[in-house]
């Protein structure tokens, strides 16, 4: 791992001083490692972005999981008990939302850009599955944002992107432990005048792998099965631990 970012560190580094003609790119940006494996005692990641620009400009970095299905619930005393009174789904969720910015984005940005764009997660747009009034909307959007700020797996603070020189420019992206499977975008920005001047997409994955990925694709495909076995063996467990204890 150290090899392989010192490499792109340098190629990045050459990219940068070297003379560029007139149909070059005008960012160019890559991230240390494109897979993130998640093994047995996974603690959370750390990937290094680098990358360079042709001339002066701010850099965004936004970092999108997969989209899914995420529903949101209220609770309510109905007859003297705590119970569901009413819930939104929304679709288009990413299962992790994080951004990085050179400084303060509404420095550098305007609130179309930043809704277009979807920068901050205030400008995250979610679809509800159900017609709601608009304040509903906002209010349970408004609680799901607050989750999964809660769980570390959206980045309600933007990162630091610094520029190493006049055109080099890294941010580190955390994945904590509990983050979700599946194929990440690393969305990278350059905006100059308020607008976005080139933009770059790049694949990241994060997988499961070893014994606890294999675990993970029995029970998702035999659920059945795995979960007759997972109630034996806690069976057998009880009544061997009963024995000892009968023992002593």
């Amino acid at each position: 791992m150290p090899a392989r970012l010192a490499l792109l560190l340098f190629a990045a580094l050459m990219l940068a001083l070297a003379p560029r003609p007139a149909a070059a790119d005008p960012l160019t940006a890559d991230v240390s490692s494109h897979l993130i494996a998640i093994t047995t005692g996974f603690t959370g990641s750390d990937v290094v972005l680098f990358g360079a620009t042709d001339g002066p400009g701010d850099v965004v970095v936004l970092v999108r999981g997969p989209e899914g299905l995420a529903t949101v619930r209220r609770k309510g005393r109905v007859a003297g008990f705590w119970m569901n009174v009413q819930s939104v789904r929304f679709e288009r969720v990413p299962a992790y939302y994080a951004i990085a910015t050179t400084r303060d984005i509404e420095t550098f940005t305007s609130p179309t850009l930043r809704l277009r764009e979807q920068f901050g997660t205030s400008a995250l747009r979610f679809d509800a599955r159900r017609e709601r009034s608009p304040e509903t909307i906002e209010l349970f959007r408004d609680a799901l944002v607050r989750s999964k700020t809660d769980e570390g797996l959206f980045v309600t603070e933007a990162g630091q992107v610094r520029f190493l020189g006049e055109r080099l420019f890294r941010t580190n992206i955390r994945f904590p432990a509990n983050v979700p499977t599946g194929t990440y975008t690393v969305d990278v920005f350059l905006v100059r005048d308020g607008e976005v001047v080139a933009a770059q997409a790049t694949p990241l994955v994060v997988s499961k792998i070893g014994v606890g990925a294999d675990m993970a694709d029995i029970a998702h495909r035999y659920a059945a099965i795995y979960g007759i076995i997972a109630v034996l063996v806690a069976g057998m467990a009880g009544w061997l631990a009963g024995i000892i204890f009968r023992r002593n």
